[in-house]
């Protein structure tokens, strides 16, 4: 029998309450800069649109949304969300640890979730991942119930909840894949016609918007999760196996989870009891083995498998409740150290060293510095449009130059656009008489006009470190040499 509501819910929301104020400020004293993709969703969000180059709008609508009610543009602002929808989202995966288990399950599921290494980056950068999470999780609780009562009104629900998952990542599709295992394999995660045809008519319906966007896109997303494929681009051809990839994945799967929580979903399916909801297991395992084929045959970021983890947490938490409550407690931790450090890290960014001769955090500093140096410059000559190629400087380019009289362009593309910056601002022939052209090139050659530099961009102690940026003086003539 599910717990009842009021034996767990209040406290849950009292922790995962606790833990996201704090996060929240942390959040606030955070010395970081906006990173690449963050400033990327943030661009998406003043362009709205029903989809965009590479994900779904969601992330980018919710960006929008938060910065409007604000009405600020900080870095504070812009990842405010991030925090809040992990903490949302501890709470319904306590929802389903108590219906599945007991309110001692509910709680360590609410601390499990939130100390994952994973949810702790996750709540100081805004991400997809982020976005996706309580919405996939409201689906799985939404399937649970309509798998016990077999009511239609759940079947519209988990379809409308796994759809805006699916509508701020693609990886909400994974749903699908678990519980169409689930129903071959548990009798008791099957589902009648009539309740899987209401589920699939909600789930449509929520991601027609963005199926009809890439349809009149030409497939833009799609054509960059190919690329991200990569084998599959180049056939047989491209197809060969990158074993010290797939080990980079798999290990990076015990600091992503935490190393009690990954290996006890590793060891479940040989465990002599397994916990009650074994058909969950069926939700974290085979997204994991994807994600590991896609490292054999190509490459695979740790955040791939995120989604495993969701349903994961919990239940890895009601195996550990029962069988092996000592790793609950090594696990926290573990776990809770790392979530304790993190956004410490972040207040300390500029200042922490560590024996280095760039701060640990190099890679979330002097992005929004270096950009105002650059529109400095832009506003010493006027009627120039800045030109990049680099994603990162055009990403922070866009949001730092937020309401500043810049033209901001890309590089143009050599055939299909390889980013958002290629596909809705190249630069074209006629798009300024003469440019700006920001680049780790010593020389600019031009078949034609001229190009001179004009100053070199101090990058010690930032993201850019390790290269050396030039800014050239750029005549219109010498525009389309650019590459």
């Amino acid at each position: 029998m599910p717990e009842r509501t009021s034996d767990w819910l209040l406290p849950a929301v009292l922790i995962a309450g606790l833990i996201t104020t704090l996060r929240v400020v942390a959040l606030y004293f955070s010395q970081g800069d906006i990173f690449v993709d963050e400033a990327q969703y943030w661009l998406w969000g003043q362009n709205l649109d029903l989809g965009y180059y590479s994900k779904p709008p969601l992330a980018a609508w919710v960006i929008r949304a938060t910065t409007e009610l604000a009405g600020s543009n900080s870095p504070f602002w812009i990842r405010f969300p991030a925090p809040v929808f992990h903490g949302l989202t501890a709470v319904i995966l306590a929802a389903i640890a108590a219906r599945m288990h007991s309110r001692q399950a509910a709680m360590w599921t609410v601390v499990t979730y939130l100390t994952l290494p994973l949810v702790s980056v996750g709540s100081s950068l805004i991400s997809t991942d982020t976005i996706l999470a309580p919405f996939f999780a409201l689906g799985l609780l939404f399937y649970l119930r309509l798998v016990d009562s077999g009511h239609v009104v759940h079947a519209l629900l988990a379809g409308l909840a796994i759809g805006l998952a699916f509508m701020a990542k693609y990886a909400g599709v994974y749903f699908l894949l678990g519980a169409a295992l689930a129903a071959i394999f548990v009798p008791r995660f099957r589902i009648s016609l009539p309740n899987t045809a209401a589920f699939f008519l909600a789930f449509v319906l929520i991601i027609s918007p963005n199926i009809y966007w890439n349809i009149t896109h030409d497939l833009t997303t799609v054509e960059h999760t190919l690329d991200n494929a990569q084998w599959v681009r180049g056939g047989s051809q491209a197809l060969s196996l990158n074993f010290l990839g797939l080990a980079e994945f798999f290990f990076s799967q015990f600091l992503a989870a935490g190393p009690f929580v990954f290996a006890t979903l590793l060891f479940l399916p040989f465990a002599r009891r397994r916990p009650p909801p074994a058909g969950l297991l069926l939700f974290v395992l085979p997204i994991i083995t994807l994600v590991c084929v896609q490292a054999l045959l190509s490459r695979a970021l740790a955040n791939w498998a995120f989604t495993a983890y969701l349903a994961g947490s919990v239940v890895a938490v009601i195996w550990l409740v029962e069988a092996k409550a000592r790793w609950l407690w090594l696990s926290l931790v573990v776990n809770g150290t790392v979530a304790v450090a993190l956004p410490l890290l972040t207040t300390q960014a500029e200042t922490l060293y560590l024996g280095r001769d760039q701060p640990v955090l190099a890679r979330y500093l002097g992005r929004d510095e270096i950009s105002r140096e650059i529109l400095d410059l832009a506003e010493t000559y006027p009627g120039a449009a800045i030109v990049a190629k680099n994603r990162d400087i055009l990403a922070d380019l866009f949001l730092t130059g937020h309401g500043r009289d810049a033209l901001i362009l890309s590089v143009p593309p050599n055939g299909r656009a390889k980013n958002y910056y290629q596909q809705n601002y190249p630069l074209k022939p006629h798009s300024a008489p003469f440019a700006l052209y920001v680049t780790t090139k010593r020389q600019v050659m031009c078949t034609t006009g001229s190009a001179r530099q004009i100053a070199t961009i101090k990058t010690d102690k930032t993201a850019y470190a390790d290269q050396t940026l030039r800014v050239f003086r750029v005549s219109g003539a010498c525009l389309r040499d650019l590459d």
